[in-house]
């Protein structure tokens, strides 16, 4: 791929020149995962050992991929899963990223460790949602909540499962900082914000800024004071077990994005999909349910939502299409997958999404 934005064959081309376009440092950034990178791994084997089974003589002569988030009509069941600091792979960044959400009408969830202020972000057109973490002081996270309101984000998602970062050794070894250039935009510059800035040579500046903002103490109680101070949807992104998943539901939780945070947190976690049958089941139908990491294209999507999903959250492979080609890199990205889903479910008789359930079978469940 390159800078023109070009069609890749497949989206490991993407990666391939994405991997290209980056120092190496920044490369293991956007593509390692924490410990052994064991979690890392069981995210693709998980979604690899999910076999489609495919129904004939459907009479399926076109596919919809389209579904409804909501109340929203979304093209595809898949939206921009939120990243950080997307200047650290192109000037424009999460601008850049937007634009092409917004073109290809995917919503586009923004991080609350952008490198842009959400204002420009929701500038772009492109639906928002607003992830957050959960700060250290209750007021900065406040600020943030209703920030994100008044620049028009449409929905919440509260990350649960950072209470402290995980041991990423690629960017330990690599004493990885941010570039000046480069800032936790939303955070502003309080005392901290040198932290990411200032490698020490004791391991990974960006993990001492965040162990130095973050609270590690979010529990199920704060649950209730988030959903008194905004009236968006709220969605919980990190969860895992079924267990989590009712206590979410029962709390007034409004949707789930079950995830290990790529692999990027506790190495030797469940793989992303082996965990979702299990949380789909335990919810019932009561409040949608979405699969992060390891969603590498289209058929992945048919997978997830063959096992009980409403649709997936894209990450790594967004990253890879703005190193590549920028804004031009990400449409191809977004458009490749849908692509690729039409043809999965035409090839696998699954004229909408609501026809994918069951379309699954793992390893031990035969047909």
């Amino acid at each position: 791929m390159t800078g023109s934005g070009a069609a890749p064959g497949s989206l490991a081309d993407v990666e391939r020149a994405a991997r290209e376009a980056l120092p190496p440092d920044v490369w293991d950034f956007v593509a390692g995962g924490s410990g052994d990178e064991l979690t890392l791994a069981a995210n693709r084997t998980a979604l690899d050992r999910v076999a489609l089974v495919p129904r004939a003589l459907s009479g399926c002569t076109a596919a919809a991929p389209g579904c409804t988030v909501f109340g929203e009509p979304w093209p595809m069941p898949a939206a921009v899963a939120p990243m950080a600091y997307q200047r650290l792979l192109h000037p424009e960044g999460e601008v850049a990223a937007a634009r092409a959400a917004a073109a290809t009408g995917v919503t586009y969830v923004i991080s609350t460790m952008s490198s842009t202020p959400l204002e420009r972000i929701t500038e772009t057109g492109a639906r928002t949602w607003f992830q957050l973490y959960w700060l250290r002081e209750r007021a900065r996270t406040a600020d943030l909540v209703h920030r994100a309101e008044q620049a028009g984000c449409r929905a919440l998602v509260l990350t649960v499962d950072v209470p402290v970062m995980g041991r990423r050794l690629r960017d330990a070894r690599n004493g990885f900082a941010l570039p000046g250039s480069v800032t936790a935009a939303l955070l502003g510059d309080g005392p901290d914000s040198a932290t990411a800035h200032t490698p020490d040579g004791t391991g990974s500046a960006v993990a001492r800024h965040t162990s130095a903002v973050f609270d590690p103490g979010l529990g199920w109680q704060d649950i209730a004071w988030l959903r008194g101070i905004t009236s968006l949807p709220l969605a919980l992104k990190g969860v895992l077990s079924p267990d989590d998943a009712r206590r979410a539901t029962d709390a007034g939780v409004d949707l789930l994005v079950v995830s290990n945070h790529g692999g990027r947190q506790l190495d030797g976690a469940i793989g992303s999909a082996d965990a979702l049958p299990a949380v789909a089941a335990a919810v019932a139908g009561r409040l949608p349910v979405l699969l992060d990491s390891g969603v590498r294209g289209g058929t992945d999507v048919l997978r997830a939502l063959a096992l009980g999903a409403s649709g997936v959250l894209l990450g790594r492979p967004v990253l890879w299409g703005l190193a590549a080609a920028g804004e031009a890199g990400v449409r191809t990205v977004l458009d490749q997958v849908r692509d690729e889903l039409e043809h999965a479910m035409l090839l696998a008789g699954c004229p909408t999404p609501a026809h994918a359930p069951g379309l699954a079978r793992r390893p031990a469940e035969g047909l």
